[in-house]
């Protein structure tokens, strides 16, 4: 295990034993670093609390005692806690410096980074850079919001090998050192704004992708989202754009191509991934892989066989004549417009979740083609109203089992069904992974 280098704190906090709690608590504790954790709900005596227990590290459960700050030069903290967390408000108070873990990537890794970030599409354009990646050469890591642990990842890194990271804002508010090589922002749009309490916030979360690059990195950019592209003009990267009208600079697409600098590059009628937005996708990806040297026929290899990531706009079957989709990865208004975009058969819709606070008037336009609503959760009630306002029928239900039983009943062979919540699932689920498991079990089980 590699440790941290010239880390300048020789002691820490760890509020939050998740995942990234116990990766960054781990590397701090093998590398010098006098770390305690401290989690409200924790089970000593579970796997992770034992392992770092035996290793040193003090565990601190039931309370946020102010004493742990006494002797902590750093905090650690789990992306999830939110800023008002009284440990965390008392440590920014006391001038204590606040990260997440993907900031300890700074002192591990000396490869290229390249970071990805985004109201919607990481994911899917995090698995596509890594894939094309790996088609082409050896020494390709993927982590951050994807999955692994960056930092744990990190420490498995050469100097000649290339990180993928895909960067939540929770993730990037909470970092001062991390270098990005190959910043990607793929677009922006209202989120988060329980945890950023404002868009501003929001905005500036996310820029802090572009925070420490240089005149040797690169900027790729949205051309077409008003809130990224002026971004280009504040950045010591180069700028490289990627857009859905053809253009000599940057990625770019006609109805027939996907260009690189006016080079074609992939033959769109190929690509097996569905909607405008995952064309989006693409052209940021194309744009980080040729910004590194990938050849053509490894984007391509990648372009013509990737299928989707699971729970976003995922194919699961096509049953008893009707096709199936969990996009249960749309925790947001306009993820759920993406996916009704991608379809020109009648969509049968199931929607809702966790609450918080708006509205769905936006979603209006893109209803046009849905024949039918399936509600559930916190927020059946105000897709309704929406629902009643735009006369298109719907059903009200309190189980996965039920709303897919009820929408094969409300809909026709040759038909779409389509998880695609347009919320958080933590109303009913802990994940939306465990909410899009659920619905595929339940297609599955028709």
């Amino acid at each position: 295990m590699k440790q941290l280098k010239n880390f300048p704190y020789s002691s820490a906090l760890v509020v939050g034993l998740a995942k990234s709690g116990f990766a960054a608590a781990e590397l701090l504790q093998n590398s010098g670093v006098k770390t305690v954790v401290n989690d409200l709900n924790a089970d000593e005596d579970s796997e992770q609390a034992v392992s770092l227990k035996d290793a040193g590290v003090s565990l601190v459960t039931g309370s946020h005692p102010f004493e742990l700050l006494d002797k902590a030069e750093i905090l650690v903290k789990n992306p999830g806690i939110p800023y008002e967390n009284e440990m965390i408000s008392e440590a920014l108070r006391r001038e204590i410096p606040v990260i997440t873990e993907v900031e300890l990537v700074s002192y591990l890794h000396e490869g290229k980074v390249i970071g990805i970030t985004g109201s919607n599409g990481k994911t899917t354009t995090t698995t596509l850079v890594h894939r094309m990646l790996e088609a082409d050469r050896k020494g390709v890591y993927v982590a951050g919001n994807i999955g692994e642990v960056a930092c744990e990842v990190a420490q498995r890194t050469s100097p000649e090998d290339i990180m993928v990271i895909e960067l939540s804002s929770f993730q990037l508010l909470g970092t001062i050192n991390l270098h990005v090589d190959i910043a990607v922002w793929l677009n922006l749009f209202d989120s988060h704004l329980d945890y950023h309490k404002t868009r501003n916030n929001y905005i500036s979360a996310k820029a802090k992708i572009l925070q420490n690059q240089t005149s040797k990195d690169k900027f790729i950019y949205n051309r077409n989202d008003s809130t990224v592209s002026p971004f280009h003009q504040n950045t010591f990267a180069e700028s490289v754009p990627f857009t859905l009208s053809y253009e000599e600079t940057g990625a770019s697409a006609d109805t027939a191509f996907i260009y690189f600098n006016g080079e074609i590059v992939a033959e769109r009628e190929k690509i097996v991934l569905v909607g405008e937005h995952n064309i989006q996708n693409c052209l940021a990806a194309v744009a980080a892989c040729k910004s590194v040297g990938v050849s053509n026929d490894a984007i391509q290899s990648v372009l013509y066989s990737f299928q989707g990531v699971a729970h976003r706009l995922q194919y699961v079957d096509y049953k008893h004549g009707r096709y199936f989709y969990n996009d249960s990865k749309a925790t947001n208004i306009r993820a759920t417009s993406y996916a009704l975009e991608a379809f020109e058969k009648p969509v049968v819709l199931l929607a809702g979740g966790l609450d918080r606070g708006n509205s769905f008037d936006e979603l209006s336009p893109y209803l046009a083609g849905v024949k039918r609503l399936v509600l559930f959760g916190e927020t059946a009630s105000k897709l309704e109203i929406l629902a009643k306002s735009l006369d298109i029928p719907f059903i009200r239900v309190k189980s996965m089992d039920e709303a897919v039983t009820k929408a094969y009943d409300a809909s026709e062979d040759d038909e779409v069904i389509l998880l695609s919540p347009a919320c958080a699932s933590w109303d009913q689920y802990r994940t939306f992974e465990e909410r899009g498991d659920e619905f595929i079990n339940a297609v599955l089980n028709l």
